[in-house]
């Protein structure tokens, strides 16, 4: 069942009713407890203790030579971390344990060599408080075993702890020592690194190298803007002298070098020369005249040589009109003009172009520096690094080799244990109130445990709670219970078998509240079923009927449980004919039914079919409820439990609804559960519910109350053997 939830309030009679029904197993635990610790107070030998003291205090040796050390210092490695608690579990070591087990051969009270750990467990090492000292304490049937187990233990660790001290020394040294060379290896890496860097990038001093990269930029610019300022002019110049001379600079340049040579000049005069008298001739000859004929022939012998004086001064590519092969001074003087400016601008042109590439190659460089610094510092800080290592190994290896040397521990002996020759005080009674006081404690946690896991429903309130369906009813516990074969039990008649007010109020008022449960439409018929079997709903059936018939309504109980029947040992009639012959038209109505009084009629199981089920839900079984609830004031149906089996739903959808019977102490959460989904999930009608085998003594509220002085006392010895079967059903 799940746990309860009590943050609503604090009922300490809770816990008692806890206590109540676990009383038993808590006294036989704290009984066994008790007498475990008498026994062991009452046969325990004298004990004798012998106690030492050791102080901690940190190792200046060290410091005294100048040279720092932490070894053999006592730090915490976490601030919850005691390095004094640290230090008492070294004392209780197993190399500790085994050195003085064999060095003083120590047995235990079998005479067997004593274990490591059983040693461990008899020697107890403690800080005292506000000190840096440790108390070392050992118990023996001995005395002077315990005092020289006690300085034996001191004395070991007094060696191993400068064993370990100087250990760790050897060992920083063995790893200092292999890391030495591979870390000088390093640092040479390191600097062979930024020499190759400094070298394939043409690095000397870079800071410098860019402050002069964006000095020369800036002079750069103005020497550009300058000469381009030039360039414009010498093109303005030259453009004009164009204009002037009405030809190219390249045509200019080349009319002065013709005009410069005597050879074309030389030739242009044998030219005109031949022209002269050529055409003083054809003023006397006629044009065929051979005087004429050979002047021409002159005449193109002399062009022939002028061309040729011409294409060895300017090349076969650039042609010069005749006319311009002499010119005047003044044309003259303009062509030097021109050619001295194309070559002046020709000059800027090819500056500018310079400058562009210097530019460019300054401008190159320094987007690139940004990129080397970044190399060079990191290729500077790999190696201030791999120094600064290189550098504190040394330095590291020069204070190991100083720890190495020493032979003094971080532990001193303040007090050696000596023989104390009374023993340890008895404790007789402490083990006894100890021991009580524990069997108490771990009975009542067993209890509570067992409590806890119990899945069962407790209590009329954890019923509540669980189903919460309307409380119909509460029958109180009457008398104890007969079984017959087994699990099969006799549900009792209250008014007949054992007479009981509480009870017989009891059932009255359950019948009460089925009565007036609506105020529209009358109660006729109802399913009387529990969520498991033993809950008593035979019983709860047997008992409402009977108050029902004491007020002089006619009522008809039908034992509609064809699998596990047990009506016709509740009113001892025979159970030949039933419930199950009327079903399948074996019988008539009036030979089914059995009269008890004139007011009560019971009809039996009948013969147990092989399918019950299929009886149930019937046609013939709803005709036979409608004609029930005609003939009667109230028809009672006891039917099967919930659990496993559906008639009780069957016959639930034929009536005006059923009544769930729970007893504490017998169904499970998880049974209830099951039954009130169940319920839910079929669209069942609840009426309500009535708790049944309800004790006071075990309910933390009270709900019912009744007078023990009133209850009838025992007559019969029927009355004394026939169990409370109503309760177990």
């Amino acid at each position: 069942m799940d746990a309860i939830d009590y943050s609503e309030e604090i009922s300490f009679q809770k816990y008692w009713l806890v206590l109540k029904r676990r009383w038993l197993l808590i006294a036989l635990i704290s009984s066994s407890l008790l007498g475990l610790s008498a026994f062991y107070a009452l046969t325990r030998a004298p004990v004798y203790e012998a106690a030492g003291k050791l102080l901690f205090k940190s190792d200046k040796t060290s410091t005294l030579v100048g040279i720092k050390s932490d070894s053999g210092q006592l730090e915490a490695l976490t601030q919850k971390s005691d390095p004094l608690s640290t230090q008492a579990e070294l004392l209780r070591s197993l190399s500790i344990a085994r050195e003085t087990i064999e060095s003083l051969n120590l047995t235990d009270n079998q005479g067997k060599r004593l274990t490591p750990k059983a040693f461990s467990n008899l020697l107890i090492a403690k800080p005292v408080v506000g000190t840096d000292i440790l108390q070392l304490t050992y118990r023996a049937k001995n005395p002077e075993l315990a005092a020289t187990v006690v300085n034996r233990v001191m004395q070991a660790y007094l060696k191993d702890n400068v064993t370990f001290n100087r250990k760790e020394a050897v060992s920083a040294k063995k790893f200092i020592v292999e890391q030495l060379p591979e870390t000088e290896k390093a640092v040479n890496q390191a600097e062979a690194n930024l020499r190759q860097f400094k070298e394939a990038n043409g690095i000397v001093a870079l800071e410098q190298e860019a402050s002069a990269t964006v000095t020369g930029l800036s002079t750069l610019d103005k020497e550009i803007t300058d000469t381009q300022a030039e360039l414009t002019q010498a093109n303005a110049r030259t453009s004009e002298l164009r204009s002037q001379v009405g030809m190219d600079a390249k045509t200019a340049l080349a009319i002065t070098a013709l005009n410069q040579s005597e050879n074309v000049q030389k030739a242009l005069t044998e030219i005109q020369q031949v022209r002269a008298k050529l055409a003083k001739q054809r003023t006397i000859y006629s044009p065929k005249h051979p005087e004429i004929d050979l002047l021409q022939r002159q005449e193109t012998a002399a062009r022939g040589v002028l061309q040729e004086q011409v294409a060895e001064i300017l090349g076969a590519n650039l042609q010069v009109p005749n006319g311009k092969l002499q010119i005047g001074t003044t044309a003259q003087s303009l062509v030097a003009d021109l050619a001295k400016a194309e070559v002046e601008r020709f000059s800027l042109a090819q500056r500018l172009q310079a400058l562009a590439r210097s530019q460019s190659a300054y401008l190159a460089r320094s987007q690139s520096l940004p990129a080397l610094e970044k190399t060079q510092r990191e290729l500077e800080r790999q190696l201030d690094a791999a120094q600064t290592t290189y550098k504190t190994l040394l330095t590291k290896l020069q204070e190991v080799q100083v720890a190495e040397n020493q032979a003094v521990g971080n532990a001193t002996i303040v007090s050696a244990a000596e023989v104390q020759p009374e023993p340890v005080e008895s404790k007789t009674l402490l083990y006894l109130v100890a021991g009580g006081v524990a069997g108490l404690l771990l009975g009542t946690a067993t209890a509570f445990l067992v409590d806890y896991s119990d899945r069962s429903v407790k209590t009329l309130r954890e019923a509540r709670e669980l189903f919460q369906y309307t409380l119909l009813g509460v029958i109180p516990t009457v008398g104890d219970s007969e079984r017959l074969g087994g699990d099969q039990a006799i549900p009792q008649v209250i008014s007949r078998d054992r007479p009981s007010f509480a009870a017989q109020e009891a059932y009255q008022m359950l019948h009460a509240n089925l009565r007036f449960l609506t105020s529209d439409k009358q109660l006729k018929s109802i399913v009387v079923t529990s969520s498991a079997r033993k809950e008593g709903k035979s019983t709860i059936a047997a008992n409402l009927a009977t108050a029902m018939s004491q007020v002089q309504r006619r009522v008809l109980l039908v034992d509609a449980d064809l699998r596990y029947p047990c009506q016709h040992h509740v009113w001892s009639v025979l159970n030949q004919v039933g419930l199950s012959n009327l079903i399948v038209g074996q019988v008539k109505f009036r030979d089914a039914v059995q009269v008890i009084t004139p007011h009560l009629h019971v009809m039996t199981s009948g013969v147990l079919p092989p399918n019950p089920l299929a009886l149930l839900d019937s046609k013939r079984m709803a005709d036979l409820i409608e004609s029930f609830t005609q003939d009667y004031d109230f028809v009672i149906f006891d039917a099967p439990t919930l659990s496993g089996t559906a008639d009780a739903t069957v016959l639930n959808k034929m009536t005006d609804g059923s009544l769930l019977v729970v007893r504490p102490g017998v169904i499970n959460a998880a049974d209830g559960k099951a039954a009130k989904h169940y319920l839910a999930q079929s669209d069942q009608t609840v009426l309500g519910m009535v708790v049944n085998h309800f004790d006071t003594g075990n309910e933390p509220d009270s709900y019912f109350y009744y007078n023990k002085e009133m209850e009838p006392t025992v007559q019969s010895e029927r009355d004394i053997s026939v169990s409370d079967s109503l309760n177990q059903r």
